[in-house]
């Protein structure tokens, strides 16, 4: 396949290009000066009238703060080599990051914790997730294909759906936070993401657009019920502060912490008793 000149590829970038300026909500003149660069020749660069170099590119990336995927996409259709790597968690060159990551896990026992990719799918749990939610998980009716993915598992009326006790507001907080990556542009699955979960059956309409869901609570919970045990946790996501790579740009470590004092010795309980 040959490589695109960038006469061919301009019309594909000048449109990126507009596109994040309006994701941004930022001005051509307001992009130009964040840039350092002349109104003129951003200008330009939008209707084709000029061609970006290399660098330029990435100058406006950074501007703009593309997610790294869609940087890659910038350069393409400019006519450049992407700039960062695309690795799987299990590639070698990530080993010094999964251990970290098994490190973080480690260190949440006896609580649940869960490393989510891009597309929410569940990568790495600890032995306190594989053991609480397994008991849940034993219930499931999921295809093959959502069985990890964290947010099918929370959506599907054969998930978690009827254990969690306050599903419509854990879930609907949930789905905002896909509108939230959606509408930023931090995540490129996350609008076909909502698009599948919102074919579920009985998913509130006003789950459709994005909207702050508001709570008595600074903290939202998850509240879990099978048969007389009840569980609350409320949750944390972590992300990589620096990362130079796509794959580590989109991953998340989810915490989940005992909401009660009831939850916690519950689950110390669950953890005593949990085989070695």
């Amino acid at each position: 396949m040959n490589t695109p000149n960038r006469q061919q590829a301009a019309p594909g970038f000048r449109h990126l290009l507009r596109h994040w300026r309006s994701v941004r909500r930022l001005s051509q003149l307001a992009l130009a000066t964040q840039a350092r660069i002349s109104a003129r020749h951003l200008c330009f660069l939008e209707t084709g009238r000029g061609q970006p170099s290399r660098e330029m590119v990435r100058l406006l990336g950074h501007a703009l703060d593309v997610p790294f995927a869609d940087q890659n996409a910038m350069l393409m259709a400019a006519g450049y080599a992407p700039l960062y790597d695309e690795r799987d968690l299990d590639a070698p060159e990530l080993q010094h990051v999964r251990r970290a990551l098994e490190f973080m896990l480690a260190q949440q026992e006896p609580f649940p914790a869960i490393v989510i990719d891009g597309h929410w799918n569940v990568r790495m749990r600890n032995a306190a997730s594989r053991h609480i939610f397994g008991a849940f998980r034993a219930l499931y009716e999921l295809s093959d294909a959502h069985a990890d993915n964290a947010m099918h598992v929370v959506c599907h009326p054969k998930g978690l759906r009827p254990f969690i006790r306050n599903w419509e507001q854990f879930t609907g907080s949930l789905l905002q936070v896909l509108h939230r990556e959606a509408l930023q542009g931090t995540n490129a699955a996350a609008s076909g993401l909502l698009d599948e979960l919102l074919r579920y059956p009985d998913m509130p309409k006003n789950w459709r657009v994005p909207d702050g869901v508001g709570g008595e609570s600074p903290l939202l919970t998850m509240q879990l019920r099978r048969g007389d045990s009840d569980l609350s946790f409320f949750t944390t996501l972590t992300t990589f502060a620096m990362p130079r790579d796509v794959t580590l740009q989109q991953l998340k470590v989810e915490f989940f912490f005992p909401a009660d004092a009831a939850t916690a010795e519950a689950v110390r309980q669950l953890a005593a008793s949990r085989p070695t």
